[in-house]
């Protein structure tokens, strides 16, 4: 006799809660083997493939591709056990290893069974309806906790003092999802509002753009709004900036790169700056932990990169650049760049960073004002270099200069500091030989 599991949407990664399906990658009937995947999903941060921990035969898909599902609803149903194929006794349980690096949002014991049932591998399955959706059980008060989609979004709510007991969440089985923490935070907004007086008639251009094409704001695209959002709404930052002469830095990037060795990026050379910096001003290498009123500088340096992909903009996140030296740097941001062009990054290469540095001069634009890459404290920016008049030893010249900018988390340090990384980092971006005191 065989039963048949139900395997949901795992967590696929940090403060995500849903996901898209992009492909298909079995069909009912098919016979799978435990962590063989069985679909190709796009989350705010990447594309993945998700594998089933059970193996047996696959008796209901759920959702079809193009459609977005929260974490914890319904993938696929599998036939396990005694009369399917690729089924063995235990594998039931499943492996447990939903995603390498992430795990199982349940332990396998706890798994759901849904309906035992005998199963012919020989014989396709018919595919399982899907059943008609019902409004999910209106919230009953309780001393127990409320079933909230993640951390991040019960921690929302506790920071906005929205008490989770008063909502009536959309998701499976009434779970709480960041939209209804968010769409209740807005009512509440709007009730306290006085009345607005009544409007003027609109003008004709406003029914054109009401009428216009719209476009979901999901994905990449979703999660850069939220992230900048939030960004924004929680952090008091301010930003400074300053003119540096980069001729020196390019003639010893020139000279590095002249030696037959592997070839260093100005990104990278750029970066070891960075790391040096960081560890003369570690108050800019921190998060603030508000609900704990403390803030957390760290040890490491993580640092972000800004990367421009096809599915739109990306920080993919090097690990432990303190530790790297510019010919490390240099590979490691090639291989991250590749990986975010092809779609093959993972939640854990986009998240943990501690530091972004944004080379924003690739797009020809000489200066920018950052946005905080949340929750981190600080973030670089950097122009294109280019040829400009510039007063070099006393005398009037054609030097490379760059404009470099400093956003920063005023709840960390005061200008005095921020002001002292810059221009840290620009005079090592002018002379060199000054990060070869810190090596």
């Amino acid at each position: 006799m065989a039963q048949v599991l139900e395997f949901k949407l795992p967590d696929l990664g940090e403060g995500l809660t849903e996901a898209e399906i992009v492909r298909w990658l079995v069909q009912v009937g098919d016979v799978v083997a435990v962590d063989q995947p069985v679909v190709e999903v796009e989350t705010a941060k990447a594309m993945v493939e998700v594998p089933c921990p059970y193996g047996g035969v696959v008796t209901a898909r759920f959702g079809e591709e193009g459609t977005e599902l929260p974490v914890g609803a319904p993938l696929i149903t599998v036939a396990v056990g005694s009369g399917t194929d690729g089924g063995e006794p235990g594998a039931s349980e499943g492996s447990g290893n939903v995603l390498v690096g992430y795990g199982t949002s349940e332990a396998p014991a706890r798994r759901r069974r849904v309906r035992p049932a005998a199963v012919q591998a020989s014989a396709p399955v018919a595919p399982k309806a899907p059943a008609a959706p019902t409004a999910p059980a209106a919230p009953v008060a309780s001393d127990g906790p409320v079933p909230v989609i993640s951390p991040l979004v019960r921690r929302l709510a506790r920071e906005n003092g929205l008490d989770l007991k008063e909502l009536q969440g959309t998701g499976p089985q009434g779970l709480i999802l960041r939209a209804d923490v968010e769409n209740a935070l807005r009512a509440a907004v709007t009730e306290e509002r006085p009345a607005p007086a009544p409007a003027p008639a609109a003008p004709a251009v406003a029914s054109a753009l009401t009428e216009g094409r719209r476009v979901p704001l999901r994905g990449v695209r979703g999660a850069v709004a939220d992230k900048l959002s939030r960004s924004r709404r929680e952090i008091p930052d301010a930003t400074c900036w300053v003119d540096a002469d980069a001729t020196e830095l390019m003639r010893a990037r020139a000279a590095m790169n002249a030696t037959g060795g592997p070839k260093i990026s100005l990104l990278a050379l750029l970066a070891r700056i960075c790391t040096a910096a960081l560890a003369r001003f570690p108050e800019l290498n921190s998060a603030v932990d508000m609900a704990a009123k403390e803030i957390v500088q760290f040890d490491q340096v993580h640092l972000g990169f800004a990367a421009q992909t096809d599915r739109g903009l990306v920080v993919p996140v090097v690990r432990d650049a303190h530790a790297r030296d510019a010919e490390g740097l240099t590979s490691e941001f090639a291989r991250l760049t590749e990986a975010g062009r092809a779609g093959r990054l993972t939640p854990a290469e986009l998240t943990g960073g501690t530091f972004t540095l944004n080379n924003y001069g690739v797009f020809g634009v000489d200066g920018s004002t950052p946005i905080i890459n949340h929750p981190e404290a600080a973030m670089l920016g950097v122009g294109r270099i280019i040829p400009k008049p510039w007063v070099h030893e006393g005398e009037l010249a054609v030097r490379q200069v760059v404009q470099l900018s400093l956003t920063f988390d005023h709840r960390v340090c005061d200008g005095g500091t921020a002001g002292g990384f810059l221009r840290y980092v620009a005079d090592c971006v002018e002379q060199p030989a000054v990060l070869l005191r810190t090596l």
